[in-house]
């Protein structure tokens, strides 16, 4: 019987340092917890991110004011009977330009 309970006592041994010792145990259990984790997070951005194309294309497929919107923004067109007006910065006085002479009076 002895024999029986030390067998017994090494294999529950042997088990127990398989669960939280050996690479493929509790280290590795927790590792993928958290990339399971990490790829929820990932998964929840890009499905709202779908979303949101989804409806673009809804809008796109079904109004004309997305449609509109588009082509003004990307494309730059205009509508009929619209005057386009382009407001261009004026420029800074550049530091390296050579000034204009007077000439001298004599």
């Amino acid at each position: 019987m002895k024999w029986l309970a030390a067998a017994l006592s090494v294999v529950v041994i042997l088990l127990q340092y398989r669960i939280w010792v050996s690479a493929d145990g509790v280290r590795e259990v927790a590792r993928l917890e958290r990339a399971v984790g990490t790829q929820r997070a990932q998964n929840d951005t890009l499905g709202e991110r779908n979303r949101q194309l989804a409806a673009e294309v809804r809008d796109l497929k079904t109004g004309m004011d997305a449609l509109e919107e588009r082509a003004r923004s990307d494309l730059g067109m205009i509508a009929r009977n619209e005057t386009f007006y382009q407001v261009v910065p004026a420029r800074p006085a550049e530091s390296g330009a050579p000034q204009t002479r007077t000439a001298d009076a004599r």
